[in-house]
């Protein structure tokens, strides 16, 4: 026989009673009538077809086949406290783990230099970050959040800022400009040795955008065609670093290298800011502490990332 899932709250009131050893007691427990709980187990009794309390109008006991069902019962509905308890808890101290999609780029701006200071902040949250550069449904993978560009973000997702403003840098070694000259117009590339990003998800080379100075509605699109393809940011910078060509990055990501002059921005005017980088997520509603602690705390990294482009 298959059981009726209308029954199961009948199996608890059930529980409940030969656990109290009184239909007053249990009542009185469970904030209802004596009348209406002896009516839910006499319903289970029914669609059982089985008794499962001796009553009198003094005394109550078992039957034996409610001793068996009660073996059954009382392990299953005590996992199912724990599990609930658990999920309280959760809800209130952040715990248990955070599964985050993400770009190379976004993981390594954002995440890793500083994912040590999250993990010791909340010893009970692990992270698993997975690395994907194309878009990615989190529901659909079972992820908890994502890191994207805002320009990236799927309708219908809660979004986060996690960095601030980020402006696109076309820059190169110093070595390299003083040998092949500065670029003052994107016409002006197609003599220089551009270095190219390919996607990884999509196998597309990334395209260079610029906005004219002049008039921010022009734009102008440039396919680099240099000598060197990568597919991964060190790789490239290590590059640019060398002399070898021009490369477009994230002004953030190469912040370290700008401010210490080993490589230089060009065509700057031409760069124009856009949205950074947001974390999403499917809901605000009822949202775990550990998603809530990740949003803090990257939103406080954020703080100290608006300081550094200001020095740009």
């Amino acid at each position: 026989m298959k059981l009726d899932p209308s029954s199961y709250p009948s199996l608890i009131w059930f529980s409940h009673v030969a656990h109290h050893g009184s239909f007053t007691k249990a009542a009185d427990h469970l904030g209802i009538t004596r009348a209406a709980l002896s009516q839910h187990v006499k319903s289970l009794e029914q669609l059982l077809g089985v008794r499962l309390l001796n009553r009198t109008t003094r005394s109550m006991s078992l039957t034996e086949e409610g001793r068996k069902l009660l073996e059954v019962l009382t392990p299953a509905l005590d996992s199912i406290e724990r599990v609930v308890t658990d999920l309280q808890e959760a809800h209130d101290e952040p715990s248990g783990m955070i599964r985050i999609n993400t770009s190379r780029v976004a993981a390594n701006l954002l995440l890793v230099p500083v994912i040590d200071q999250f993990l010791q902040r909340h010893p009970k949250v692990k992270v698993e970050i997975a690395i994907n550069d194309g878009f990615t449904n989190i529901i659909s993978d079972a992820m908890d959040v994502g890191i994207r560009l805002g320009e990236s973000l799927d309708e219908g997702m809660v979004a986060i800022p996690v960095s601030p403003v980020i402006t696109p840098a076309i820059v190169a070694s110093p070595d390299y400009l003083k040998r092949h000259g500065y670029p003052t117009t994107p016409n002006e590339l197609t003599g220089h040795n551009c270095l190219a990003y390919r996607f990884s998800t999509s196998g597309a080379i990334d395209r260079w955008q610029f906005h004219s100075p002049e008039d921010d509605k022009r734009v102008v699109h440039f396919e680099p065609d240099g000598n060197a393809i990568f597919n991964d940011d060190d790789n490239m910078i290590q590059a640019a670093l060398n002399g070898v060509g021009l490369m477009k990055h994230l002004d953030l990501c190469i912040a370290d290298q700008l401010k210490a002059g080993t490589l230089v921005r060009v065509l700057d005017p031409w760069c124009k800011p856009f949205p950074g980088f947001y974390l999403y997520v499917s809901s605000r509603e009822n949202m775990p502490a550990k998603i809530r602690a990740l949003i803090n705390f990257l939103t406080e990294q954020r703080q100290q990332l608006s300081q550094l482009t200001r020095t740009l």
